[in-house]
Order: structure tokens, then sequence, then C-alpha cells
């Protein structure tokens, strides 16, 4: 199953349901499209939901990396949300776990950018 994504506005937060494989490429350019969309509207506060992505390799967690400097560079913040066991394995395994800001609560995620603005 290819990468879908799902934007939506939570208070000041876009969040991000993302569902299938984040792999080399069409899906990792599926969401470089996504993110880059949204920091063209200013949504700078970006919460990705992985609750639903099944699989993803080396390319989609480059792609994460990348979202992330993207966000940062523009004084923005991304966050990630219900990480699935292979996703947070991996995020372990490469040592970005201590990089993202992680959460398992989507309301705690989204009161958790008010806080740092």
């Amino acid at each position: 199953m290819s990468m879908k994504a799902t934007v939506r506005q939570v208070d000041s937060v876009t969040v991000v349901d993302v569902r299938g494989r984040i792999t080399l490429g069409e899906d990792c350019k599926q969401l470089r499209e996504v993110i880059r969309e949204q920091l063209a509207k200013n949504h700078k506060s970006i919460l990705l939901n992985l609750a639903d992505v099944t699989y993803i390799d080396s390319s989609g967690i480059g792609e994460l990396v990348s979202a992330y400097t993207a966000i940062s560079n523009q004084g923005g913040q991304l966050k990630l949300l219900n990480l699935t066991k292979r996703v947070h394995d991996l995020l372990q395994i490469t040592k970005l776990y201590t990089v993202f800001d992680i959460h398992d609560d989507e309301a705690a995620a989204i009161s958790s950018f008010a806080a740092a603005s």
C-alpha cells in the first residue's frame, strides 16, 4: 500500500495523518510535497501522526529528517505522534529518537506546541 496523507487543522497545529509505507520513490516525494505545501501556507507547527504507517525504509527516515530540518529552518516545529513499534525501533537504532519530539497522545502533543511557542 502506497503512502496516503490527510491534513487537518487542530487549533494552530497542522496534523498530518500518514498511512501506508514511507519508502524510496513516490512515497517520500509525496510526504515532502505535503510538508512543503504546509510551509508554503505558513503552517509551521506540524504533527505527523504515524499510527498507520506499516513500513518505513532508510529513505523514509531521511525524509523525516529532511522535513524536520526544513521546518526548523523556518522557525517551526515538527513533532511525531503514535509511532508504530517498527518506526520506534528504527528511530532508536538510528539514534534519531532523541532528535524528534515524540508523543503518544494527540491532545498532549498539540498542547506541547503552545507551550513551546
